[in-house]
């Protein structure tokens, strides 16, 4: 079965299951149980642009270098100048409010260990990315009070397409605005690394383990030893496979080529554990690595091992 015909059969599933009702699906195909307030919370983290939703917490513009230094320089930059990812010193020029700053930050950042930030270091890196972009002060505190007060510059100029976003317009379909002077050759300037969102969301059967029907599947296949899967296991496990590959380079390097490299180094194990922890740039190129604080030192020595069995490139 293809990768296409997993998702719509996965689709179809959950159509089908919506359709027949909560209870119905429970009584009737024995799935699932009815969700608790506790876990609708933790799904319910959206922030509206007049700050509904902020949560209680705050954060200062210098407690936010730190954190930033700490877990967002690496990609970004230390002033937020990243040519390789989004500079963060134009934010004030692609947002309406700062609330969505807030927003985005606490959904997705830091990549790719999401939703890793409490509150408290939320807010200070929201209130840091404005400072660097000259919207508040270097004084400033954001909380669920301040923050929605924050004036972007250029919040009534930033505006969706009429039609395409806009609930009340017209049929995106009837607006002649791309319709005139239509530019003849279309040039991409920038595009996701190749692999990039199939690394970054893996098998979508992952994310049905809960159903007996999904649980039936044959495991994914991977092209890496099977005496390595613990290893393998732990690399899916921190997202380490959103920007490496056992066989290829994506963002970074392909992990036999890591191997490669440090096969011959008797102080390899230590040297790579470093790398890992730390992250940074220059080994590889100038895309840089974030650092990886999250695994223990024993998955950190399981990973390295794991790397150090790894045949040769081909």
């Amino acid at each position: 079965m293809s990768r296409s015909e997993r998702i719509v059969g996965a689709l179809a599933a959950i159509a089908l299951l919506v359709a027949a009702g909560p209870a119905a699906a429970q009584s009737k195909y024995h799935l699932g149980q009815k969700a608790t307030p506790e876990q609708i919370a933790g799904w319910d983290i959206d922030v509206r642009p007049d700050g509904a939703g902020l949560p209680a917490g705050q954060g200062s513009v210098s407690q936010g270098n730190d954190i930033y230094d700490a877990q967002c320089a690496s990609c970004h930059g230390t002033f937020g100048e990243s040519n390789t990812y989004l500079a963060l010193t134009g934010v004030k020029t692609k947002l309406n409010y700062a609330t969505t700053l807030y927003d985005y930050i606490n959904r997705a950042m830091p990549f790719p260990h999401s939703k890793s930030l409490s509150a408290d270091e939320v807010y200070a890196v929201t209130a840091y990315v404005l400072n660097l972009s000259d919207v508040v002060p270097a004084d400033f505190v954001a909380d669920r009070d301040s923050l929605p007060k924050v004036e972007m510059p250029y919040r009534d100029r930033v505006k969706p397409y009429s039609g395409l976003m806009s609930v009340d317009g017209k049929a995106d379909v009837q607006n002649t605005a791309c319709m005139q002077n239509c530019e003849k050759e279309v040039k991409v300037t920038a595009s996701l690394p190749a692999g990039f969102v199939e690394n970054l969301y893996g098998d979508i059967r992952d994310n049905f383990r809960g159903l007996a029907t999904m649980n039936k599947l044959a495991p994914p296949v991977t092209s890496a030893p099977v005496e390595v899967a613990g290893g393998l296991e732990l690399i899916q496990k921190h997202g380490c496979v959103v920007c490496h590959a056992v066989d290829k380079k994506i963002v970074g390097p392909a992990f036999r080529s890591v191997a490669d490299k440090y096969r011959d180094n008797a102080d390899a194990r230590a040297q790579l554990i470093r790398k890992i922890r730390d992250g940074g740039s220059g080994a590889w190129g100038t895309v840089p690595m974030p650092p990886q604080t999250e695994p223990s030192d024993a998955d950190l020595a399981t990973v390295v091992e794991w790397l150090s069995t790894l045949p040769g490139e081909k």
